[in-house]
């Protein structure tokens, strides 16, 4: 009996010893988050920069010994901006056992992702989405939880904005997509509340014609400012058909379209005076404890950038949106991490409030940034 439980603890003492001396990532396992997005093919850097903010802050919270002494292991994959090459890489990204995909990033892309019920299928969930449109919330998914403000959000405040500056007729200039008849609906929706501002639209394609033409019909009419609806690249387009028309009154668009593209497409004297909704507060701004930090991270993971976008902020908002919810839990896995995320109720992030106790949508900010010469909103 005495040898018996001699043996038992020296069995005991060996595996402790042994635990002690295994690598990191064997003693304590990795937390494996992925992003996938368009890294080639969409004409914007917006996954770029999104990637580049996400990386920054897990490289800080790895830095520090990770969660709980368990790094984040973190890794992207490239969509190709097609939501069949989408499908294709997510059934690859599971195979790593992601907790969490972070910011994928095109309507077409997520569209498919809840039509062919990935989320219900894998075990994992989605933090953050661009663009915001409303069929992505509503009803949404109880997976897929959402930081930035929705498309709603922001027309309502550029309406709210066009009144305050007097306007009392808006056009919509709209992509026929989903995101572009959404985003006329919904200024018709917000302008018709009290009826001061009568809203119209145009409907085209991306044809660079039928573009230019129908920009040329909006500068002939009465309208006092034009809001430009679509995709990133179609908003940067057709701001600079409106421009070359003659459009010279106020021109709006949503946060999707970098103030950087619509400088690169349309020319620095086009795009100064845009007014782009934003979603989070300025990426250059001083004045907020986030915004400082984020700089302060940037600044040590790339420290060549000398100018951050609000992709750059997005990207580390989702990062560590996400770092929050996994310190709150001792369930590191997709439905503890999605109950930790409801359960914390309102964080102020420095700044910036998220708030899942009611819904998976985290932020209702809004803000307004007019572009400067230079490619850099000016709040």
């Amino acid at each position: 009996m005495y040898a018996r439980r001699l043996w038992s603890r020296f069995i005991t003492i060996a595996a402790f010893v042994a635990a002690a001396w295994l690598p990191a990532s064997a003693a304590a396992q990795d937390i494996v988050v992925g992003q996938i997005g368009p890294f080639t093919v969409l004409p914007a850097p917006d996954a770029k920069q999104v990637n580049e903010g996400i990386k920054a802050y897990f490289a800080q919270v790895n830095a520090k010994g990770g969660i709980n002494g368990r790094r984040i292991s973190f890794f992207e994959m490239d969509d190709q901006y097609s939501p069949d090459v989408f499908v294709k890489v997510f059934k690859e990204a599971m195979q790593r056992k992601p907790v969490a995909l972070l910011t994928p990033i095109g309507s077409a892309s997520i569209k498919r992702m809840l039509a062919d019920n990935l989320l219900d299928t894998n075990d994992v969930l989605v933090l953050n989405a661009v663009p915001g449109a409303e069929a992505f919330r509503v009803p949404g998914h109880p997976k897929l939880f959402h930081i930035r403000a929705g498309d709603r959000q922001q027309i309502e405040k550029i309406v709210v904005h066009a009144q305050t500056l007097g306007i009392t007729r808006m056009t919509v200039l709209y992509q026929n997509i989903p995101t572009g008849a959404s985003g006329f609906a919904m200024a018709k929706e917000a302008a018709g509340k009290d009826g001061k501002v009568v809203v119209t639209g145009f409907e085209t394609s991306t044809d660079q014609a039928a573009l230019s033409e129908t920009a040329k019909t909006i500068a002939a009419s009465d309208t006092q400012s034009v809001l430009v609806a679509g995709a990133p690249k179609y908003m940067a387009d057709g701001i600079a058909a409106l421009r070359k028309a003659g459009v010279s009154r106020a021109i709006y668009g949503l946060n999707d379209v970098p103030a950087g593209l619509v400088v690169k497409v349309a020319g620095e004297q086009a795009a100064r005076g845009v007014a782009l909704a934003q979603s989070f507060p300025n990426a250059m701004g001083v004045n907020l404890p986030l915004t400082r930090e984020f700089q302060a991270a940037m600044k040590e993971a790339y420290p060549a950038l000398e100018a951050y976008s609000s992709f750059h902020l997005e990207g580390y908002l989702s990062a560590r949106v996400l770092v929050e919810a996994v310190k709150r839990t001792r369930d590191v896995t997709p439905d503890g991490i999605a109950r930790s995320l409801r359960a914390m109720g309102e964080v102020d992030f420095g700044g910036f409030r998220v708030n899942f106790s009611k819904s998976n949508i985290g932020s209702h900010f809004v803000d307004i940034g007019v572009v400067t010469g230079q490619g850099r909103l000016m709040y």
